[in-house]
């Protein structure tokens, strides 16, 4: 029976399960003792949260903008719907 690829350290078993293609996780085991290192990861993760506020507000606006389209067409076709009805149910001119 071949031996599979079973890792002998508990940290290395515990990082492959929650990093299973392997890529490189700073912090994961050790913290990191550089402020350089924190400040540009803090940087950088202030940008990626400036970026999701802006795409979540594009978001809410697309939402919003459907829903007034939406309301805008249901009342028309009401308005329609309305017009068409008392065309139909006027009694035709006698002469």
């Amino acid at each position: 029976m071949s031996e599979q690829n079973v890792p002998k350290d508990w940290f290395e078993l515990m990082q492959k399960m929650w990093n299973p293609a392997s890529f490189p996780m700073p912090g994961m085991i050790t913290p990191t003792v550089n402020l350089e290192e924190i400040d540009k990861k803090i940087a950088e993760l202030k940008a990626v949260e400036n970026w999701l506020t802006m795409s979540t507000g594009f978001v809410q606006m697309t939402i919003k903008t459907l829903q007034m389209q939406k309301s805008a067409l249901e009342s028309l076709q009401a308005a329609g719907d309305a017009a068409a009805k008392s065309l139909n149910s006027k009694p035709p001119k006698s002469k």
